[in-house]
């Protein structure tokens, strides 16, 4: 699905051209990513040396990161071109954050392939960024009102 949403980015336009409801779809489906990922970590037996479906997880993780660099181009040019709003804003800061997250889970899941690293690294950093979207969450709800006026 992710390579098919590149190949329909692809074909798409210029950056500023693409929909906003396709970038909120698109945000959906990096969501989604992440919530797989976390989900095959949680159930995977962390003893059990590496496999194809680690192999496979790090392909998914790498084509996310590749939606994930055209959203954020796509939503910088919008900036660009459109100015800001606290909508671009938050779904920007998210993106940012999936960005970390998924540059640091393939980082990790390279090691841990390669025999470098023991699969509770890989298993760590997951459960230690996942407050990190708790507090933008929170950000957004308690400081973008009075920053952009609406109380």
């Amino acid at each position: 699905m992710l390579l098919v949403l590149l190949a329909v980015l692809a074909t798409a336009g210029g950056f500023a051209d693409i929909d906003r409801n396709l970038l909120i779809l698109m945000d959906a489906i990096l969501v989604l990513v992440l919530c797989l990922l976390l989900y095959s970590i949680s159930a995977r037996d962390p003893l059990a040396p590496p496999g194809p479906f680690d192999a496979l997880q790090l392909a998914l993780v790498i084509a996310a990161l590749a939606v994930d660099a055209v959203m954020l181009t796509a939503m910088l040019t919008r900036i660009a071109e459109f100015g800001f709003s606290p909508n671009k804003i938050a779904a920007l800061g998210l993106n940012l954050l999936l960005l970390v997250h998924l540059l640091r889970a393939a980082w990790l899941a390279v090691g841990f392939l390669r025999g470098r690293l023991p699969f509770a690294a890989v298993e760590r950093w997951q459960t230690r960024y996942l407050p990190v979207y708790g507090v933008w969450a929170a950000a957004v709800v308690v400081v973008f009102p009075p920053v952009f006026g609406f109380i």
